[in-house]
């Protein structure tokens, strides 16, 4: 595929990819509009879908970039069960879910980082097995801890709370779930809650729970059918959002209250991907082809036709979350195996390639960077590594030998990738 370079009549071509540009008033401060970040150690660790970043961005360490089922791995251990959620590590446990017997049970396991022993095992209380598609599983929602309990969701079967030794320390069940392919999203810790949003036909919510006994501190009804996304916490200038990327609409609520902040339309029927953050601005992708919205939040009401920088339905993805680094903004369409690099400020598309054989659904996990580079991982557990920035280079391509539809974790040099059958540490 050719490459997508700047074109003197930025004009035309950004009509032809349906892109809006950035009226002066939407300029904000590059800085004004950020991730809330894990508290204490949880910045050293991975402890929450897609790491203390929020959005899959390594700041530091020194991690191999090259591997294979044998090459550079320091550990295998077998997963029992099955599952797409991602692993979740704090100082020398990794936490994962795992759905067995059809689904009839579901489980956080314990596995010690030094060297993967399994090391316990919390079942879920008795429930009835939802249906799920095939891409989706029983234990899809990655875990959250904030260093005392471990936070999962399971759907119908509500939302579980266990220390570090897998004792439960809470259950809450907030009924049937009722989602045409299963619920996927995974909580999100927020000061001294845990937050999770359950779309469904009838009686959809967002709700924060107390994180030390799970009781009610609010809860907000909401009119979406199906989402499968995880909430996001955003700092945007002198106040907190939690935003809700679902279908049709991204809303924003105060984290403290529950209420109602604002609402941006323009996603599609089905979303799936957790919005990343930069330069200002929150990237919400939906649909199977798009549009992503670059969206400033900050607002009151409807901002549909005030808040949108620009938007555009080139490239963007249908399961894997959009990634921010630097100037740049990383889509992964997973419908055809393509990635495209646009600038994150104007939705100028910098360039375009294809990622190996054309697959439809062929991608799962979400992109991470480590040391200026671009990692995409596709179902058949090839890794595609890049060079970040607005020049495509293609550095190689990684194989670990299995199917993998998990995002992985990164901590202190060593990645750690859970297949379909195994959690794998790959380290020097």
């Amino acid at each position: 595929m050719t490459h997508i370079r700047r074109a003197a009549h930025t004009a035309s071509l950004m009509l032809t990819l349906g892109i809006l540009a950035a009226a002066p008033a939407l300029a904000q401060d590059d800085g004004a509009v950020f991730m809330v970040r894990p508290d204490g150690d949880g910045g050293r660790y991975w402890p929450r879908w897609r790491g203390p970043s929020g959005q899959g961005v390594v700041e530091d360490g020194d991690y191999p970039d090259t591997w294979s089922d044998t090459t550079n791995v320091l550990w295998k251990t077998a997963v029992p069960g099955g599952g797409h959620s991602s692993p979740i590590v704090w100082g020398d446990r990794i936490f994962l879910t795992t759905s067995q017997n059809r689904g009839r049970r579901v489980s956080i396991l314990s596995f010690r980082r030094s060297d993967g022993e399994l090391l316990w095992e919390t079942d879920a209380p008795e429930g009835r097995p939802e249906y799920t598609h095939g891409k989706n599983s029983p234990a899809s929602a990655t875990a959250t801890t904030d260093g005392e309990r471990v936070y999962a969701s399971f759907g119908s079967r509500g939302m579980l709370a266990v220390d570090f030794d897998g004792n439960i320390v809470w259950h809450r069940e907030f009924g049937r779930i009722d989602n045409y392919h299963g619920p996927a999203g995974s909580p999100l810790l927020y000061r001294d809650t845990v937050i999770i949003y359950q779309d469904q036909n009838s009686g959809a919510f967002v709700i924060a729970l107390d994180a030390r006994t799970g009781e009610t501190r609010w809860r907000t009804n909401r009119s979406a059918s199906v989402g499968w996304g995880t909430p996001i916490a955003i700092s945007v200038g002198d106040h907190d959002e939690l935003i809700v990327s679902s279908q049709r609409q991204v809303r924003s609520y105060d984290p403290l209250t529950g209420e109602e902040l604002w609402s941006c339309g323009g996603n599609l029927f089905e979303v799936i991907p957790t919005p990343a953050v930069g330069h200002g601005l929150i990237f919400c992708s939906s649909g199977r082809a798009g549009p992503t919205l670059a969206i400033r939040p900050g607002g009151r009401g409807d901002v549909t036709d005030t808040h949108v920088a620009w938007k555009t339905t080139r490239g963007s993805p249908f399961v894997p979350s959009p990634l921010v680094y630097g100037d740049y903004l990383y889509l992964v369409n997973d419908m055809s195996s393509i990635i495209t690099c646009l600038n994150a400020k104007t939705g100028e598309t910098m360039w375009q390639e294809r990622l190996g054989r054309p697959r439809r659904e062929g991608v799962s996990a979400s992109p991470v960077v480590v040391d200026d580079k671009l990692f995409v991982t596709n179902d058949e557990g090839q890794t595609f590594v890049l060079r970040t920035g607005p020049d495509f280079e293609l550095l190689h391509i990684n194989d670990i030998g299995a199917r993998t539809l998990a995002s992985p974790a990164l901590v202190d040099g060593t990645w750690y990738i859970r297949t379909s059958r195994e959690l794998i540490a790959i380290g020097h």
